[in-house]
């Protein structure tokens, strides 16, 4: 059944509010927000704890028995949408429980990447070439609505997997996974001299790059060869770039 909400002071809307700048009150209440209807189809399709739906009154759309639908004024779907020109389309979802990991060669580590969009284009990238992504302390909420729309719906496709990196650590030990960094120093090799689809490669933050603990226990670094008189890439260039070489 259908509600319809008009005050702009509802507690439901409230809380949208709240769970979309807060990555404490998205992982308290267990909860987080995304915006579009494209993204909405997606989540439709692959997330099962799609929670309530919020829609302009002058949007439709399909939505699954069982979750809570709510219609909304338009002037009131812009004082909640984190979008200048709202798509008409606002929705929960609850997480889901993880599944325990399990490394693998050819996976890529990301350590402490903060730009929700880079996050977000790294995810998306992943999901295509089905490359398995670790998130690493550091990193953006994966679960902000900009790290979701960013990701184009890949964080509803494929579970996103957290974990430190001594827990990571220890895995890729146990495995007999090797680990590489992205590194500028003289000892760094061409990543097109190494067999990336064995190891897992570690891309480090924007402005730090990777950890020096990280630094100091992997067994190969790496480097892109690219014009000399270019510093670095953008991390989700550079991501890009490695996992196609994994491939």
């Amino acid at each position: 059944m259908t509600e319809y909400i008009t005050s702009r002071k509802n507690p439901l809307l409230q809380q949208v509010r709240k769970l979309l700048v807060s990555r404490k009150e998205r992982e308290s209440a267990g909860l987080f927000v995304a915006d579009g209807t494209k993204l909405l189809e997606e989540a439709v399709k692959w997330w099962p704890g799609l929670d309530t739906v919020i829609l302009s009154e002058d949007i439709t759309a399909q939505i699954p028995e069982g979750v809570r639908t709510v219609v909304v004024p338009k002037d009131v779907m812009e004082s909640i949408s984190p979008m200048q020109t709202p798509q008409g389309a606002l929705f929960l979802c609850r997480f889901c429980p993880q599944k325990e990991f399990v490394p693998r060669p050819g996976m890529l580590l990301l350590d402490g990447i903060q730009d929700p969009g880079n996050l977000g284009t790294i995810l998306r990238t992943a999901d295509a070439l089905e490359i398995p992504v670790v998130l690493l302390e550091g990193c953006a909420d994966p679960y902000s609505h900009k790290v979701v729309r960013s990701s184009m719906g890949a964080v509803f496709r494929t579970p996103v997997v957290q974990s430190t990196w001594q827990q990571l650590k220890t895995a890729c030990d146990e495995a007999g996974i090797s680990v590489a960094v992205t590194a500028l120093s003289d000892r760094a090799k061409d990543l097109r001299e190494v067999k990336l689809s064995t190891m897992a490669v570690v891309i480090g933050s924007e402005g730090q790059g990777v950890r020096k603990e990280i630094l100091d226990s992997a067994q190969e670094e790496l480097i892109i060869p690219m014009n000399p008189r270019c510093e670095s890439l953008n991390a989700a260039v550079a991501a890009t770039i490695v996992m196609w070489q994994m491939k």
